[in-house]
């Protein structure tokens, strides 16, 4: 039973070209009763605003059993521990980005819909650190039959570039109404994005 962790680097377009002045000096050569004479020739470039995402620590959780198996919980959702996943060496080279997690819950591939006091879903919280002030954060809200299954949050704008390791974390797993879960293949993701900030 497993989850599968995504990770979607976003690159910004490069600028037109159309955007970069033409300042090249048509080479005026200047002479001197030296008998030398000079030349300028101005020289120009550019770089463009990139987002990379950093290799995630882990690309597949495995979660293993979901449901208590004994005891006065048998057939609910067991205690599932927090997973967490690391993106080393993530940046943007401009100012003003922001990090944006969406998360997908985890849901049984027998699209079924269950009868009364089941379910084939569990939601739980995604959170995305270390990037701005204000981490991005989200918790799915799927239903018991598996509609609305994905939710997004995004942080606060990093104000300068940066360079960091996002953590995201995995945590809260939980079931609407702590229904039972109907045996089965479970499997949702987790999806990050690095880029520009949103602007009004």
């Amino acid at each position: 039973m497993t989850s599968a962790f995504h990770c979607c680097a976003l690159v910004l377009a490069a600028l037109p070209a159309s955007a970069l002045a033409q300042t090249a000096d048509t080479g005026t050569a200047i002479g001197t009763d030296t008998g030398t004479a000079t030349g300028n020739v101005a020289i120009s470039g550019r770089v463009a605003p990139v987002c990379i995402l950093g290799a995630p620590s882990q690309t597949t959780i495995d979660l293993g059993q979901l449901a208590a198996s004994s005891g006065s919980r048998a057939g609910r959702i067991a205690t599932l521990a927090q997973q967490s996943v690391t993106l080393p060496g993530s940046f943007c080279n401009f100012a003003g980005s922001t990090l944006t997690v969406t998360a997908s819950a985890l849901v049984s591939a027998d699209a079924t819909t269950p009868p009364g006091s089941f379910a084939r879903v569990i939601n739980y919280t995604a959170t995305a650190s270390n990037w701005a002030p204000i981490n991005a954060s989200t918790t799915s809200s799927a239903t018991a039959s598996g509609a609305s299954q994905s939710s997004s949050g995004t942080g606060t704008t990093q104000p300068t570039p940066k360079l960091a390791d996002i953590g995201v974390a995995l945590s809260a797993f939980a079931v609407l109404g702590d229904a039972m879960l109907i045996s089965g293949t479970y499997s949702g993701s987790v999806t990050i994005t690095l880029g520009p900030a949103l602007t009004q």
